[in-house]
């Protein structure tokens, strides 16, 4: 049970969370929560006019509220937001924004009442999940159609995806003994308004890129290996000279997976190439940076993901109610760009071994790595798979940060995208992974022909849990099934444990 403490979370619990992992409030949040709702009760007994509290909104923030019909004001904002299309956001990703969303609520700087947060911790609670369409944001204003969803199931609105199935929100609450939420003055606000859809989305795709990193860097190695590259562009004087972290990590982790290896000591004084292609040469420059881009997207989604991005906020300390940007969601939208890139590269790094392998002229080894070819074709199709996955995750790369769009008559006239640019992580993740899989499958079927030569420990026991699930390839069969088995190895996180099992440190994204 993890016991969020709202602002200071950090990414193992939302990793934790993401990964299906129950949780709830610290208590010690609620007085700041009371005393933001006190403040906006206040208020909304009052003459004054305050956005978000007893006024209209965006353009229409002018017009004046009656105290009498806010709470109808709030139902109204929601059900009018909840504009979303396309497919439900996938249950791990809509989990984690429901936390989110509740940390941030319970900050107290929202103005929501405690049993409103009640009700949002009591469906995490009891997997009751708002069925919310992942489309419609523009990640500026807050992810307000997506959130409307959210907040429109609180209300009794729409549908909600119970572990028994799909309900009307209304029954799936009072079949789980909640009663859906009257909103009070500015509480429909509080909860459509945010990032939490974007964050959520590019927290998911980064755990996934720190996974796909690590085991493509598994796959590398024994690339590395299968085709008898040298282990001498690992050496740590060439990269203590460049110094950047993440080249320094990743080089120490190659050079430690084929330290000792008997296969890499029976030609390192027979070398036919002077020099390695770049795809295992410029493994640590590529890789190494790929991971200091994650980090640097991590260490802007850890902020995000502790932030209060709902507007107005509300200061109890002083009585006022403040009306800012904080719902726009450029750092997330930069984060998930950078995310993008580095999944692209770890793809398309992983294609190029994968490529070098199956070529002889490159490789040393059988074309197209069977024993026969020609009446086999064995890894040719495989590595086209690859290149198409390739070329797809280039596409979905291009950066969504740099594209705006006006919106509720031009109030809203720079937007960041930011949910268009965290969506596509999860597809792209797919993709790599697959390429990766792929590489796995060649690196295992190369290294085979070395036999009865053998790497390192760490080495063969990597390609011992490949050929547990995938045997050699000797005559050509249906690979389909070979892919998914290695797909399933490369994402189950196997591979880095492995390689922690011998005490060879694999490089971490967040540092928690």
């Amino acid at each position: 049970m993890i016991v969020l403490e709202p602002g200071a979370v950090p990414l193992a619990q939302w990793r934790a969370i993401y990964r299906g992992a129950e949780m709830r409030l610290d208590p010690a949040c609620r007085p700041a929560v009371e005393r933001a709702a006190e403040t906006v009760a206040r208020i909304a007994a009052g003459e004054r006019a305050v956005y978000g509290v007893n006024t209209g909104f965006g353009l229409l923030a002018s017009i004046r509220i009656d105290p009498a019909d806010c709470d109808t004001l709030q139902r109204n904002l929601v059900v009018s937001h909840a504009a979303g299309v396309g497919d439900a956001m996938p249950r791990p990703v809509l989990r984690l924004m429901l936390a989110l969303k509740l940390a941030s609520l319970a900050r107290g700087a929202s103005g929501i009442r405690p049993e409103t947060l009640d009700l949002l911790e009591a469906m995490l609670a009891r997997d009751l999940l708002p069925v919310v369409p992942a489309q419609g944001s523009v990640g500026a204003s807050g992810d307000l159609a997506p959130l409307a969803h959210m907040a429109a199931a609180m209300i009794g609105v729409g549908e909600i995806d119970t572990l028994a199935g799909r309900s009307p929100a209304d029954k799936a609450l009072r079949d789980a003994g909640l009663a859906p939420l009257a909103l009070g003055p500015k509480e429909g606000l509080a909860l459509l308004n945010g990032t939490q859809f974007s964050t959520a989305y590019a927290l998911a795709g980064l755990f996934e890129a720190e996974a796909l990193h690590a085991a493509a860097l598994v796959s590398g190695a024994l690339s590395t290996e299968a085709a008898k590259g040298s282990d001498t562009p690992f050496d740590p004087r060439i990269h203590d000279l460049r110094g950047h972290r993440g080249q320094i990590e990743v080089a120490a982790m190659l050079r430690a997976m084929m330290h000792e290896s008997p296969l890499r000591a029976s030609h390192r004084d027979d070398d036919k190439r002077v020099q390695d292609p770049y795809c295992l040469r410029c493994q640590p420059q590529v890789m190494g940076a790929a991971l200091d881009l994650l980090r640097q997207a991590a260490a802007t989604l850890a902020t995000e993901a502790n932030s209060v991005s709902d507007n107005p906020l509300v200061f109890p300390d002083t009585g006022e109610v403040l009306s800012g940007g904080n719902f726009h969601a450029e750092p997330v939208a930069f984060a998930a760009d950078m995310i993008a890139m580095a999944l692209c590269e770890i793809g398309s790094l992983s294609e190029r071994r994968l490529a070098m392998l199956v070529d002889p002229a490159l490789s040393g080894l059988p074309a197209f790595l069977t024993p026969r070819p020609g009446l086999n074709s064995g890894f040719m199709i495989p590595q086209v798979t690859a290149a198409a996955l390739v070329s797809e995750n280039k596409q979905r790369a291009y950066p969504a940060s740099v594209d705006s769009i006006p919106t509720s008559a031009n109030q809203e006239d720079h937007v960041s995208m930011a949910a268009h640019g965290a969506r596509r992580l999860m597809a792209m993740a797919d993709n790599g992974g697959h390429i990766v899989a792929i590489e796995l499958l060649a690196a295992a079927q190369g290294y085979d022909f070395h036999a009865p030569v053998t790497s390192s420990e760490a080495i063969r026991a990597v390609h011992a849990e490949v050929r547990a699930a995938v045997p050699h390839l000797d005559d050509d069969r249906y690979f389909h099934p070979d892919i998914a088995a290695a797909t399933q190895i490369v994402r189950s996180g196997r591979l880095r444990d492995i390689v922690d099992a011998h005490a060879i440190p694999v490089p971490s994204v967040a540092h928690d």
